[in-house]
């Protein structure tokens, strides 16, 4: 009997496993070299998988996989020009340590409904991926065209043409079928395309990140700021999100639905994470192939040093303008403090909750024409910390040095000695209003 798609979202499983391999956790669990064992064993129990495909209902398929702290869930179908999958799941590997590795599965849907296509991929990976595949890392997974719902003769909204219709419709029920298979694997979910690069050790800038926002909510974080790539989630969330996609699955692009998504949580604002960890490396889409050279400017490769911007209070007498606060500056969101004409004796001050031990500072004012810059300003490091009439700040401050052109940035700051503010004092007024982009804080634990 069939399974329809309604039915089979709702059992919370919809797929035909094609890589399920922990099983041989144990066997392989001490291998770390690709051997030619290892090829034949992923080659056998992936082409055994495949073959199981339209003789078992995804309504039934059900694996006990141990939790793992993240998922990273990608979708890939065929492209008419180029074929970027394989150099993605190499990014995502090779960008990653051992010790990453074991809090991690990657999901793979190949989502085409060309079979040939799908062997010869899943061939192309257990060829090259055999390790993880072998170590339960790499799972790759497909549903059969009948459990779709009806993808032509779609509603025609903003009058795209047919094709795109169909196109952004299915793109919408694959990762909802995607959403939903990974729902219980993880505690976090990362959302990837299956065009781009990694930064190295992603997870962990992730996480220093999600401990950083410490219990405030939130529903979806960016790591990019290009379409699909890089949007965590909390995998408890996963259900509902799958759900969303389905029920409007022909009314709007994916990333508009999960931009709704996030506000209908009552997330009204981006939460943006700089540097951006992944960067789109394709050069032609998966629609049509036409040419679509996107970048990300904010992507670091190498991003290994992460300001830690410990808990603060961040305060300042220069009046804000409007809903550009001083929190904003020391927050890794794209946000920015901005304020109005700054005079001598202005301070903006960090106050942290517990005395840290400074390594480096780093400061940037103004846009990147220059404008809004503040010009005159002395930073400086201070212990004690005091409440005044003017509110918390410390008693004693040592000067670290002036900006310049706007800009501070000193690596080698010295001593084993923790403090408690931060505290930019502007030395001269001026008429310019000033925008402060980031104040940036690194750090290192006492001995």
């Amino acid at each position: 009997m069939r399974c329809h798609w309604g039915t089979a979202l709702k059992s919370g499983v919809l797929f035909f496993v094609l890589v399920f391999l922990y099983m041989y956790l144990n066997l392989f669990s001490a291998k770390t070299s690709e051997t030619s064992e290892e090829k034949l064993w992923a080659r056998e129990i992936v082409s055994q998988q495949l073959r199981s495909i339209g003789h078992h209902s995804p309504c039934a398929s059900h694996f006990p996989i141990p939790p793992e702290y993240l998922t990273v869930g990608l979708s890939s179908v065929k492209r008419k020009n180029g074929f970027y999958l394989l150099d993605t799941l190499q990014s995502i590997f090779s960008q990653s340590s051992e010790e990453e590795l074991q809090d991690m599965v990657v999901v793979v849907l190949l989502a085409d409904f060309d079979m040939t296509w799908n062997q010869q991929v899943l061939s192309s990976i257990s060829e090259r991926f055999s390790s993880p595949i072998l170590k339960g890392q790499l799972l790759v997974i497909h549903l059969p065209q009948e459990y779709y719902p009806p993808l032509e003769g779609l509603k025609r909204n903003f009058n795209d043409a047919p094709d795109r219709v169909t196109f952004r419709s299915k793109q919408n029920v694959d990762y909802a079928f995607l959403l939903s298979f990974s729902a219980n694997l993880s505690q976090y979910y990362l959302m990837l395309e299956d065009d781009v690069l990694c930064s190295r050790n992603f997870l962990t800038t992730i996480r220093m990140f999600i401990q950083s926002r410490g219990g405030s909510a939130w529903v979806t974080l960016e790591f990019s700021k290009l379409g699909y790539i890089g949007k965590l989630y909390h995998s408890s969330d996963l259900p509902r999100l799958a759900s969303f996609l389905l029920l409007f699955y022909q009314e709007m692009p994916c990333d508009w639905l999960l931009g709704y998504f996030t506000k209908l949580l009552a997330q009204n604002m981006p939460i943006h994470f700089k540097p951006s960890l992944f960067q789109h490396v394709g050069l032609y889409s998966s629609f049509r192939g036409t040419y679509n050279h996107l970048k990300d400017e904010d992507f670091e490769a190498n991003p290994l040093n992460v300001a830690d911007n410990p808990p603060a209070d961040v305060v300042t007498d220069i009046i804000p303008f409007k809903e550009y606060t001083p929190e904003q500056a020391y927050s890794s969101r794209t946000t920015f403090f901005w304020g109005k004409s700054p005079l001598a004796g202005s301070h903006f001050t960090v106050i942290f909750h517990t005395p840290a031990i400074v390594t480096r500072i780093s400061v940037q004012t103004g846009l990147q024409d220059r404008k809004d810059i503040l010009t005159s300003a002395e930073v400086e490091v201070g212990r004690s910390p005091v409440h005044t009439e003017r509110g918390p700040t410390c008693s004693q401050y040592a000067k670290l040095g002036p900006l310049v052109d706007g800009q501070f940035d000193r690596k080698d700051i010295e001593g084993d000695a923790a403090v408690s503010c931060l505290r930019i004092l502007v030395t001269k007024s001026q008429e310019q209003w000033v925008i402060i982009r980031s104040v940036n804080v690194w750090t290192k634990e006492e001995k």
